[in-house]
Order: C-alpha cells, then structure tokens, then sequence
C-alpha cells in the first residue's frame, strides 16, 4: 500500500505541500514520547558540576591534588576497592557495605577515583552505580564460567579465534574498572598480570604462520592497561606482518579512566595506522566531558571509534535511554557498532534481560532515529560460534513474485522479490 493515497491527474503545488505537511506531522508525532523524556535521561555532561564537586572530596581522601587526578597511573593505584571508603563517600548503611564485604570476598573489585564520581553522583541501584560496585546477587552463581568457550577455541597461547580471517590477541588481566557484569570475571583473580612478552611472540608467529588472518583484536583485560612502549612493539610486529591489513584494540578506559588516553599514548596509536578502537559506553551518564576530551584526542591520532554497549537489565534496558546513549555516542565521534546480550556468566545474572527487550529496543532505533545510531543488536552463541544478529521481522510474508515487507512504522508493503525483466514476461 501507498503511504497515501495519490490524487488522480496532475498534482498541484499546493497538494504536494499539504500531503508533505501532513506527513510531517506524523513523523513528529512519532517521537512525541521520546521527546516528552529525553531531557530527564542525564548524560555526564548535566553532571559536570556535581562530578566535580566528588572529585574534590575523593582527592581530598588521598591526599591528592590536580595532577595527581590527571595521571593515569595514579588513577590505577587509588583505584577503590575498600567497602569502608566507598560507604563513607555514598554515605551508606552498615547492612549495605557488609554486603559489598560479602560480595569481595569471592568476585574481585575495583573502581577507579575517576569512575568514583560518576558512581557518588548515582543513587544507590542506579544505572552506573550497578556497574560498578558489587551487587549480593553476584553470590548466585548460576551460569557458566566461560560461556564462549574460549578455552577451546585458543589454537596457540594468548589466541582466541571464532572466525575464519580474524582472532583475538589476549594481552592481561588488568582493567581500570572490573565491571560487575564482566564476561571474562573468570581471568581476574587477585592480581594484575600482564601475559609476557614470549605468550605475545607465540602469539605472533601463529599469526605468521596463518596468512587468512587479516584483522587483530588486542583485548584483555583491557589492552590499554599495556605500557605505551609494549603497544608501541606489538602494533609495530603486527605491521611488519603482510597480510595483517587492520588493528583493533578493545579497551573501556575512555569510559572508566580517559586519563590514559595521554599525548604520548595517541602518538604511539598515530605510527600504526589503521588502529580502529572499540569501546563500551552503556549509559548516557558515562558520555562526560572528559571521556568526549579522550575521544577527541583519538581521533586527531587517526584512530577510528565504535562502541560495543552491552544490553544490562535496570542500566539501559530501555528504548529511550539506548537511544539517548547512541545519539550522544555520535556528537563525540563514537559510531554505536554493537548491542550484545548479556551472557549467562557465572554471578551476572541479575544483569540479563529478555531477548525480547532488545528486540523492541531494535524496533524502537529503526526508522526512528539516524541510522548511524543503531547499532547491531548481537548474541553470542554459546561454546564459541560467533556473534548471531537478532533483529525484528521485516520479511513477513512471501510469495512466487513478492515479499511483504513491515516497514519501521509497521505498515505492510509488496514488494518485487525479483529482478523486473523477469516481472515483466
């Protein structure tokens, strides 16, 4: 069917203008609920000045002044990770941070004092508290350790490969944040350690030694936790290795900690091109001046950015808010590449919705926002099979001749399902 009908004969100038008019309108229409809620969905730029105010008092805890809180690696040894501090910044009850204890106890945290004042200017169960700080129901521990097989799908150390031309290079443990939803909980453990350099040219020569593979991953942990002079000498390897045409490295430190992305880091990134980066924002809140600052700076060093939100019960299960956090991705130059389903990992189960939410989050980005802000909703299938797109039904109906097609607005349209010098016979 026609959006509307069309008038008989010839069409005035008028008559286009008001059909226009008309569809317009209803367009608007549309988004009439997103537009009621937008300005309640905060991102970290509304929570500048509240986030500064935090940062004060943590600092003031430390002992620590501007430069202090502008260096990264002082930002890695304060991370926060002590339930008593914590309360006494949230100002929490004892029943809560005995809980936190609980939690400690048996799954490792760590909270950098940048990430701090996004957590202190949350309310306690909000949608970046909940990422960060532990949760008593991790202690159910329903779920797998490792739902993506990855112990079985590492054909030379430090390699994890799921797919024909492309592999992963597991660098370290190390995060400046360990995410409560975490899929890779199980390689924390109580220390930080980086895999050592001969892993890294095992690693390597399998690379070598398997010319399909044209695109590498460096992931962790998270790979910027590596020094500027070991990314320097693995990117460098990669580059001398000919069919290796493409570098990715995964990182949530432009989230967590964006004081690492330093002058020094960005030149390094800038000798080895093309370095594309993946991060993980997954709530307008985390789009905050400082993370735009360390984005800005990546991209003048060449690199290209997306992000890979992870769909979170109770943090971005919602339509708005997905489409708040894209749209905000794109004024700071952060194209959203995935939505992944939460995996049914070991003490992160309050954290999975339905597969049906995402689905209606898909609905909901589609047509009704730019394309650029929708991202691929993906699971991935278990024991190792790769990423599996999962989007709403377009292709409802077929026949000899056509599909039907159910538009972003549901309306039904036939369409030619072949060329037209074969409708034409």
């Amino acid at each position: 069917m026609a959006l509307y009908p069309m008038p008989r004969g010839e069409v005035t100038a008028q008559e286009k203008r008001e059909i226009s008019l008309r569809r317009a309108a209803e367009l608007k229409k549309r988004i009439e609920d997103y537009l009621r809620i937008k300005d309640q969905i905060s991102t970290g730029f509304d929570l500048t000045a509240t986030m500064e105010a935090k940062k004060k008092e943590i600092m003031a805890c430390f002992g620590a002044g501007e430069n202090d809180w502008q260096d990264w690696r002082w930002q890695l040894k304060h991370r926060i990770s002590d339930p008593d501090l914590l309360g006494r910044l949230m100002h929490l009850e004892p029943e809560y941070i005995d809980g936190i204890k609980k939690v400690g106890r048996r799954f490792r945290w760590a909270i950098s004092p940048y990430y701090a004042t996004l957590v202190t200017s949350d309310r306690p169960g909000g949608p970046v508290w909940r990422q960060a700080v532990p949760d008593i129901r991790e202690l159910d521990i329903s779920g797998y350790e490792d739902p993506m097989a990855e112990e079985f799908t590492s054909p030379a150390p430090g390699i994890t490969r799921r797919y024909p031309d492309r592999l992963i290079i597991n660098v370290t443990n190390q995060c400046a944040m360990y995410c409560r939803h975490c899929q890779r909980r199980r390689n924390i453990g109580e220390v930080d350690r980086h895999k050592p350099v001969a892993v890294f040219k095992e690693a390597l020569d399998y690379i070598r030694n398997n010319p399909e593979i044209r695109d590498v991953l460096i992931t962790g942990g998270d790979a910027l936790m590596l020094s500027d002079q070991m990314l320097d000498w693995l990117l460098g390897e990669l580059d001398g290795i000919g069919h290796v045409e493409i570098k990715r490295i995964g990182t949530r430190v432009i989230v967590t900690m964006p004081q690492r992305i330093t002058p020094q880091l960005c030149a390094v990134l800038e000798k080895h091109p093309p370095v594309y980066i993946n991060t993980q924002f997954n709530h307008p809140r985390e789009v905050t001046a400082e993370a735009a600052a360390a984005c800005d700076r990546l991209i003048r060093a060449g690199v290209v950015l997306g992000n890979q939100a992870v769909l979170l019960k109770d943090v971005n299960n919602d339509p708005h808010v997905m489409k708040k956090l894209n749209q905000q991705l794109l004024r700071i130059r952060v194209r959203p590449y995935y939505i992944f389903h939460a995996k049914q990992v070991k003490g992160t189960g309050h954290f999975v919705t339905s597969v049906d939410e995402g689905i209606e989050i898909m609905d909901k980005l589609r047509g009704y926002t730019s394309g650029l802000a929708v991202p691929a909703y993906i699971i991935n299938a278990p024991n190792g099979f790769g990423k599996t797109p999962v989007l709403p039904r377009y292709v409802i109906g077929r026949d000899d001749h056509h599909i039907t097609l159910r538009t972003w607005e549901k309306r039904l349209i036939q369409y030619p399902s072949e060329s037209s010098s074969k409708l034409v016979r």
